[in-house]
């Protein structure tokens, strides 16, 4: 993996970059958002970028650097946002059909978060 967010909290793996910058040529601009319904679990669902309507109930938890002249932004709820601020994510793509509202859907792979606890150190250069 390599670090590719402007923030500690979010990071991408070079699989899931890769796939990013197909999904934005094909899309045009692409963004997260972290989800946390029922239907498609806690996966990250990559949308063309302002077909998700964000709103003051979401959290801006970083831009991922994937190798394009614009960042991707990756947000969350705020109510989401609340258990995973100690936790560090990375986005991944794995083979398997995630949710249908996900760019990457018709590709036959799926987005998915792994997290880990942040460090102290971590925590203190995120959350200041």
């Amino acid at each position: 993996m390599t670090d590719r967010s402007t923030l500690d909290m979010v990071d991408v793996t070079d699989a899931a970059a890769e796939l990013v910058r197909t999904l934005t040529e094909a899309n045009g601009p692409v963004m997260f958002h972290q989800s946390g319904g029922c239907c498609d679990g806690s996966a990250p669902m990559c949308y063309p970028d302002g077909d998700f309507m964000l709103g003051d109930s979401d959290v801006h938890i970083g831009d991922l650097d994937v190798g394009l002249e614009r960042a991707v932004p990756v947000w969350m709820s705020k109510a989401q946002y609340q258990y995973w601020s100690h936790t560090h994510l990375t986005i991944d793509v794995v083979k398997g059909r995630g949710a249908g509202f996900s760019l990457e859907a018709p590709h036959g792979v799926r987005f998915l978060i792994r997290s880990r606890l942040m460090t102290d150190e971590e925590a203190l250069r995120v959350h200041g």
